[in-house]
Parts: structure tokens; C-alpha cells; sequence
């Protein structure tokens, strides 16, 4: 079948793109941004790239064209496709009705670490020779590619509660149906499509519907907006993970970053995971992950091993280069919490070396300023804040990040944040750049800018 995907360099849709063409599809894509890992990923599987959203790109017509919910309506490829009467469909109900039918599915939803986590179960069940098809958000280094079909009836899937697409305003989760799921946590996020968050958990409380009472729902201890929603009803039995908090998953003897740390199930001291990442955050992710891989039939110290042989997601804390003695990290956070959470992480393993965050607001909530009373607060743990702040940004972003004082700059161009920040960094210096896009390919460009002062 030729099968042509409509916005296929978003992680996701890159992700079904890949999928597709393991299956035997020939598949090709147009998207209006181009850029790495997902489009030399998708190169490298023979599939072919187009700029832009030309009706050019539907003729001669695919067998079906596959539609990314960044899409909508005015869009010229939509509207031709609509016109001409073409078959097309969501990624997320092609994924349910190609892939996933009759498969064992394991989901990790929630508003933070939905990709970390996914990664970690994705590797831990390959770890145990169960070899699991996956579609995650991001490229986990383990595997060096963000989905495939798999060879087992396991598969590991990413499971975001934004819509569907245009014709379809559902979120995406609805679809996958999973036997195993995780629930993360879950706080307000994506105010362009969601009126609250009452409006949030209603939609987690309908991919709850979806979990068979012999599944398992995998969720914190300590997240109140999770336990509303399993107090409008659950019909699956649930498993509590907390690091801090004698749940049923949790754990003893933490290093203070997060880098090692004992994990306890039920009572019993299943071993001790002691690996590269850092953040009590990624401690929760761990124990979510553990609890779901033996949901699947892994032994936790199997999962132990597996943990301690993990590589981090791309883009997540990943060192993009050091010069001079100046790391450079890049990060996906765009979210007060994940940023926090981040920054406080990265503090725990450098101690008192000096912290830069560059940060974009890029995500549709953080351009509103939905968060923006909370975004100073998420900074505290950097010595030196530079913020991107575009014309068409729609609050202030100075005036935001005056609680910081001489820590905050604002600039309105990337090149003088290269500028700046390259100026500022002395050796030892951590760059933390966060943004959930390329930014402007800010992070080779500081360390070409660090070579050069």
C-alpha cells in the first residue's frame, strides 16, 4: 500500500512513518520543518521527504493518507485531500487498527516523563529477550530509533492525551487500548485545546474505561489530580510507586541526585539500580517502569539489570558537546514542572558549579503564558537565565522573570543569546538549553561561539 503521512516529522507521526514502512508500506511524508533526529531517521529508512504541503505531494493519490493532528483545516494538502475525496485516517487509529490489534499493549501516559519512561520499559522488556514493538516520542539511545513493529505480541507505546487530529478531538490515548498502563502524573497542560483541568482528567478517566479488569494500573502514590480519576470509577486493579512514600513500589538508600538508589516491591529490597541518570523524576519513571515490565512477566531484578545498562532518551539531558570546559546540555523541557524538575536534577549532580538555562517557549501553553506565574520559581536552581522572546510571544517575558533579578536576561533574537551566554560561561559552566524544537540550532552554535572566545 503507498501511504502518504501528513505532517511526518513530528515525533509521532515520524514514529507511524517508520512503523509503516516495516510492514512493507512504501511511504512518503511532507512537513513544513524539517529537522534532526526524526528526518535523518526517516531518510535513513528509505523514506521519502517532502517540504511543504503542496497538493502536489497527494498526486498521483496514495491508497491513504495519514493525518497528523498538527494539521487543520485551510491547509492546502487537507483541502485537496478532502476535495478530491481521498481515504485518510489519524495516526492514532491507524497505529490501533495496523498494529496494535491483538497485541499485549503497555502505555505511559501522564503530563511529564511520558517518553523517558516509555524508553525504559521499551528496553527493559528487550533487555529480557522479549524483543517489544514500541512508538515513542523521542529516540532512546538503546535502540537509536523511536518505533518499530516488533517481534513479540509486547508493545510499548507513548501515550499523549492531546486530540487525535481535526476530525477527531479525542486524545490520541483513546485508541491504544492498553492491558498495561502507566499514569505518571498529571497536571494542567496544552491550554490551547484544554478548558481546565477538570476537562484533562476526564479524558484520562476515558482511556481508564479502556483497561480490562485483568490489566494493571501502574500509578503515584502522591498525585491527587491521578487519584480523581480513579475515584470516578476504575475496574482494573492498580499498583502505587512513590520514592519518597512507602507504596507498593518505592525506595530506600538514594544518592541525593538520584544516580543510585535501592528499589523496594512489596516490602521486599529487589536490588539496586545505579546508572547515568540523575532526578528524583527519573527515580519515579524507573519505578513505573519496573512495575509495568513485570506486569509483562520480567523479574524486577531483570529490570534492575536493564536500568543499569539504560541510556537516556535524545534530547533529554543529553550533553551535546563540551569546549573549554563548558558542557552544553540539551533538554526538552518546556513546562515549569519539567523544568524544575530538570534544573533541580542537574544541580543535585554538579553541586555548586555554575548553572546557564536558555530556555525557548515554544509548546502552544508556555507561548499563552499559561504557566507564566510559575516559571520564576522553576528557575531558582540556575545562577543565569536566558530567555527567548520572540515578537509574537504573548506576555512579558521580562516582567515574568523579575523575581530572579540580575540572574534574568530576555532577548529577542537567538544570536544574542549565543552571544551572551558564550560571553558569560566560564569553565565549568553547565548549559541547560530547553526547548520542545530545534531553536534555531542554538546548541551547536553556543559551542561553536564557546570555541571561538
Amino acid at each position: 500500500m503507498k501511504i502518504h503521512i501528513l505532517g511526518i516529522c513530528g515525533t509521532f507521526m515520524g514514529g507511524i512513518a517508520l512503523i509503516a514502512r516495516q510492514l512493507g508500506h512504501d511511504v512518503s511524508g511532507s512537513d513544513a520543518n524539517v529537522y534532526p533526529p526524526m528526518s535523518t531517521q526517516l531518510e535513513a529508512a528509505g523514506i521519502k521527504l517532502m517540504e511543504g504541503f503542496e497538493p502536489a505531494h497527494l498526486d498521483p493519490p496514495p491508497d491513504q493518507v495519514v493525518v497528523g493532528n498538527a494539521m487543520s483545516r485551510g491547509n492546502a494538502a487537507v483541502e485537496f485531500m478532502l476535495e478530491r475525496g481521498l481515504r485518510y485516517i489519524s495516526g492514532p487509529q491507524w497505529l490501533a487498527e495496523n498494529v496494535l490489534q491483538d497485541r499485549w499493549v503497555l502505555a505511559a501516559a501522564g503530563t511529564h516523563g511520558k517518553t523517558t519512561t516509555a524508553s525504559m520499559l521499551a528496553w527493559i522488556l528487550e533487555h529480557a529477550g522479549l524483543k517489544p514493538g514500541f512508538l515513542i516520542g523521542g529516540v532512546p539511545q538503546n535502540f537509536g530509533i523511536s518505533a518499530r513493529a516488533g517481534e513479540s505480541p509486547f508493545f510499548v507505546v507513548e501515550a499523549d492525551e492531546y486530540d487525535t487530529a481535526f476530525f477527531d478531538k479525542r486524545s490520541k490515548f483513546v485508541h491504544y487500548r492498553p492491558r498495561t498502563l502507566i499514569l505518571n502524573n498529571l497536571e494542567f497542560d496544552h491550554a490551547d485545546i484544554f478548558e481546565d483541568l477538570e476537562a484533562i482528567q476526564r479524558q484520562f478517566h476515558h482511556l481508564l474505561r479502556t483497561v480490562p479488569g485483568n490489566g494493571l494500573i501502574i500509578s503515584p502514590l502522591d498525585d491527587g489530580n491521578l487519584h480523581d480519576v480513579l475515584d470516578m470509577g476504575c475496574w482494573t486493579p492498580v499498583e502505587h510507586f512513590a520514592p519518597d512514600y512507602e507504596a507498593d513500589w518505592h525506595v530506600t538508600d538514594s544518592a541525593p541526585d538520584g544516580s543510585a538508589f535501592n528499589v523496594i516491591c512489596e516490602t521486599e529490597n529487589v536490588g539496586r539500580v545505579d546508572w547515568s541518570l540523575t532526578g528524583r523524576h527519573n527515580v519515579s519513571n524507573a519505578l513505573a517502569a519496573l512495575a509495568a515490565a513485570r506486569h509483562a512477566g520480567v523479574p524486577p531484578k531483570v529490570g534492575i539489570e536493564a536500568l543499569n545498562a539504560f541510556e537516556n532518551v535524545k534530547r533529554r539531558m543529553e550533553l551535546r558537546g563540551e569546549v573549554n570546559g563548558v558542557r552544553v546540555y540539551d533538554d526538552f523541557a518546556h513546562h515549569p514542572t519539567a523544568i524544575k524538575t530538570t534544573l533541580e536534577g542537574l544541580r543535585a549532580q554538579v553541586g555548586d558549579a555554575p548553572i546557564i538555562a536558555v530556555l525557548e517557549p515554544r509548546s502552544n501553553t508556555m507561548r499563552l503564558g499559561v504557566h507564566s506565574a510559575q516559571l520564576a520559581d522553576a528557575l531558582l536552581a540556575a545562577n543565569a537565565v536566558w530567555v527567548y522572546s520572540p515578537e509574537d510571544l504573548a506576555w512579558d517575558a521580562a516582567s515574568v522573570l523579575r523575581p530572579l533579578g540580575g540572574r534574568s536576561h530576555v532577548c529577542a533574537t537567538t544570536q544574542d543569546i549565543v552571544e551572551q551566554v558564550s560571553a558569560a560561561a566560564t569553565p565549568g559552566t553547565q548549559v541547560l538549553v530547553m526547548s520542545n524544537g530545534g531553536f534555531e540550532g542554538i546548541h551547536q552554535r553556543l559551542l561553536d561561539a564557546l570555541a571561538n572566545t
